[in-house]
């Protein structure tokens, strides 16, 4: 099982619109390398919810429940089924996790603007140590 992260602005689509509607299609990406890590995951994988748009924190946890496809309203794009999980409470913020300094090569750290990213194990463990009681 793989883990990656997801960036929405709040505003547009939040885990709060995860949590009530329990299940959505991932889409909206086109940047090459996004579409990329869309292509790459498999139903079961994990996915982080990161809110962007100021508040730049990681707020829960889904499940891919599909397989990657391409995106009907857009050639240049692929999409995914996701399926909250989970609110992470209280919220990674990308402060902490910059101030962590364990993983500068990840892009959540050095890309600001990639939407839709893998998630490194050196971070997955960090996220494991933060939150025993969450299984991840």
């Amino acid at each position: 099982m793989r883990h990656f992260l997801l960036k929405t602005d709040p505003s547009e689509y939040s885990v709060d619109d995860l949590e009530r509607e329990r299940r959505t299609v991932w889409d909206g990406v086109t940047n090459a390398q996004a579409v990329g890590f869309i292509r790459q995951m498999k139903s079961g994988d994990r996915a982080f919810l990161y809110h962007s748009g100021g508040e730049s924190a990681i707020v829960g946890l889904a499940r891919i429940v599909s397989a990657p496809r391409p995106d009907p309203a857009n050639p240049k794009s692929w999409v995914v089924d996701i399926e909250f999980l989970r609110r992470i409470e209280p919220p990674a913020t990308l402060k902490e996790i910059k101030a962590a300094n364990r993983f500068p090569g990840w892009a959540l750290v050095r890309q600001g603007r990639l939407s839709t990213m893998d998630v490194p194990e050196d971070f997955l463990a960090w996220m494991r140590e933060r939150y025993p009681s969450v299984k991840l």
